[in-house]
């Protein structure tokens, strides 16, 4: 549980930092913006490798329950994945769900970490995912008081017809697909379609 904690404070304090723009200029400024982005890269990597030697640690030294979510939140949550899923792809795809959701990456992190607390009831998995969630809250409201009075990234009005919506629709669902059925048990040990994780 250590290494999984330590990833998380690596992981999660490096994109915190970002909140702090004030700190973040001034480091930006004292090292240049290539060696920051460089550094930035490397702890975030550096904590999802910990993330996964952590969490996979604590899996095969046994689960630690605290509760037993009934079976249909499970049900809930392979929805809430694929609607993650959806928001990842918008990220990138200006349209309409972008336009609509502002910080659909965010929003992706968000519904992720709920679904996967909803569908496990252990120790680890709270502390992983309700890490995530707490962070994404976080940011998304240190976005908001930085967007206020500032135009968006995002579009101002969402781009005539539906194209981009369509495809983020397509490419999230592809990708969830490849998640739920190959992906997730290949790279996590967990299969989604039992229910576990």
């Amino acid at each position: 549980m250590t290494v999984l904690i330590l990833g998380l404070l690596v992981f999660l304090g490096v994109h915190a930092f970002t909140m702090a723009r004030g700190a973040r200029a001034g480091l930006v400024a004292k090292v240049g913006e290539g060696p920051y982005k460089g550094l930035y890269s490397l702890a975030s990597l550096l904590g999802i490798i910990l993330i996964s030697v952590g969490f996979g640690r604590y899996r095969a030294a046994g689960y630690i329950p605290v509760w037993d979510p009934p079976t249909w939140t499970r049900h809930l949550a392979l929805l809430l994945v694929w609607v993650s899923s959806v928001c990842f792809a918008a990220a990138y795809l200006p349209g309409r769900i972008k336009a609509r959701l502002k910080h659909p990456m965010l929003t992706a992190v968000k519904i992720w970490a709920l679904a996967h607390l909803l569908a496990n009831g252990d120790l680890g998995s709270i502390l992983l995912f309700g890490s995530f969630l707490v962070w994404a809250v976080l940011a998304r409201i240190s976005a908001k008081r930085r967007d206020e009075g500032v135009p968006h990234g995002a579009p101002l009005a969402a781009p005539h017809g539906i194209r981009n919506d369509l495809l983020a629709i397509a490419i999230g669902s592809i990708v969830y697909g490849l998640f739920v059925v190959w992906l997730h048990p290949l790279l996590i040990g967990v299969p989604v379609l039992a229910m576990r994780g």
